[in-house]
């Protein structure tokens, strides 16, 4: 495991926050964007806010970090994440922790009873701690 860095680049910052967007953009100015990302992230516009959290794979959709691929639990989260796709208007973001994807259902129902705002900021928390996660791992 590694310590979080001082400085990193947008390049370097693009694969631990699922693509290269503003946000990214705005933590490789910084000297600590890990340490600081989450209050960063919670201070920028809102557009750039969805924009990071629409760079997130959808729970269900392959990915190293998830497993379990049954058939029905694929369905149910693709169903749960149109619906939240919808009701939120930015992507369902959690942090999977090793977690089967049957285990996320019932995150993901619980959290379309939230409102946006609460949304959106646990979103971005998550988003966060998955890119310190993945900063350690590697």
């Amino acid at each position: 495991m590694r310590e979080l860095p001082r400085q990193l680049s947008a390049d370097e910052l693009a694969p631990l926050f699922s693509g290269r967007t503003r946000l990214v953009e705005r933590l490789a100015a910084e000297e600590d964007p890990l340490g600081r990302a989450e209050e960063i992230a919670l201070a920028a516009p809102e557009e750039e806010q969805v924009e990071a959290l629409a760079a997130h794979p959808r729970i269900g959709a392959p990915s190293p970090e998830q497993h379990g691929d049954e058939p029905d639990v694929l369905t149910r989260l693709a169903y749960l994440n149109q619906v939240y796709q919808e009701k939120f208007g930015f992507s369902f973001v959690v942090f999977v922790a090793g977690r089967p994807r049957r285990e996320l259902v019932p995150v993901l129902e619980e959290r379309l009873a939230r409102t946006r705002e609460e949304e959106l900021e646990t979103g971005l928390r998550e988003l966060c701690a998955i890119a310190r996660d993945r900063w350690t791992r590697t």
